[in-house]
């Protein structure tokens, strides 16, 4: 059999994009988002995912499921991805924070958004990666760098948006010190043994507005003590 191109994995992305579009649709009363943004769905139709997934798994990257990369983790369900990104309302003069690089698939997406990206991932083996990955892609924008993501990146601080791809039992309060006024955080958040995707937003005078999405299944946020 011949090799895919990059013409059949073009039209293996608009199909993945056409699919999220669908749950969009089918969903639009339960996470209160009737379409996918337009500038949203232009990075998820440009970013290669089949880069960012092992080479035994790249044959499946456009398919609306996650995908095993290693050390027990997961890339993301393509809709989920691109629902968590819809939610944070990522405007381009926006600086933002990403926990949970992986192999740095959202990372990209962020970075085709938002002015600055900064991502931090615990484990240093995905980062290593990652991080020459994303340069060689031509994402000078996006900032990698090994550490415990729930104590943030307080010297880039304060970020417009944070996406934690990993579920923590409460917010980690260095992300809401971090955040700027009327920034957007989303993140699963495990409540009462089961995990809410979770979209908050920083009001002028402090106080968090929290929106609960949908129940969601991802891998614990790990921590260093």
């Amino acid at each position: 059999m011949k090799p895919l191109t990059e013409e059949h994995l073009a039209v293996f992305r608009r199909h993945m994009v056409d699919v999220i579009e669908i749950e969009f649709d089918l969903l639009s009363e339960e996470i209160g988002q009737e379409r996918l943004d337009g500038a949203v769905r232009d990075a998820f139709m440009k970013v290669p995912r089949h880069t960012f997934v092992p080479q035994q798994v790249a044959p499946f990257a456009y398919q609306n499921q996650p995908l095993p990369i290693g050390f027990d983790k997961t890339i993301s369900q393509p809709f989920i991805a691109a629902l968590m990104t819809d939610l944070l309302d990522i405007r381009p003069t926006d600086r933002a924070l990403e926990i949970g690089t992986g192999l740095g698939f959202q990372t990209a997406i962020l970075a085709e958004l938002a002015d600055q990206v900064w991502s931090v991932e615990i484990v240093e083996e995905f980062a290593a990666i990652a991080a020459p990955r994303l340069h060689e892609l031509g994402y000078a924008n996006a900032n990698v760098r090994v550490g415990d993501g729930s104590r943030g990146w307080p010297e880039q601080a304060p970020f417009d948006v944070i996406l934690v791809a990993a579920a923590a039992r409460q917010l980690p309060p260095a992300l809401v010190e971090q955040l700027a006024v009327g920034g957007r955080i989303v993140l699963p958040l495990a409540e009462d043994g089961a995990q809410q995707l979770v979209r908050i937003e920083k009001r002028a005078d402090g106080e968090l507005a929290v929106r609960r999405i949908m129940p969601v299944r991802f891998t614990d946020l790990e921590t260093v003590f």
